[in-house]
């Protein structure tokens, strides 16, 4: 599958596609023409990159743990086997807590704004 079919199989952009490649999180194969050709596998992977994505992982993070996007992503992150899923779950938790953080403040800067406006 050349690159516009994979992004479209996967929701993600050709642009995506090459960064990913890039940073070494995914090696599609290549014609001799030079055209990428991604594989069910591939298409795998970059599923599990753009779901750990928006759980807010970074790509850093992900290339550290590049070897464990073959696996399936736990339902419950807990139930980590391994000391590199320990620590994959550690950096879950510290950005859990980034965004509870987050969430504080904006509900501090909303409360006071709502007060402003006589709410």
């Amino acid at each position: 599958m050349l690159i516009a079919d994979a992004a479209r199989s996967t929701g993600a952009t050709p642009r995506a596609l090459r960064w990913y490649e890039q940073y070494g999180l995914i090696s599609p194969r290549r014609t001799v023409g030079g055209y990428r050709v991604y594989d069910s596998s591939d298409l795998r992977r970059v599923r599990h990159i753009r779901e750990l994505l928006e759980l807010g992982f970074t790509l850093e993070q992900l290339r550290d743990y590049s070897d464990l996007l073959d696996r399936d992503i736990p339902a419950d992150f807990s139930a980590a086997d391994s000391p590199r899923c320990r620590v994959a779950l550690e950096q879950a938790r510290r950005r859990l807590a980034e965004i509870d953080d987050r969430m504080a403040r904006i509900a501090a800067d909303r409360a006071r704004l709502a007060a402003r406006l006589g709410r």
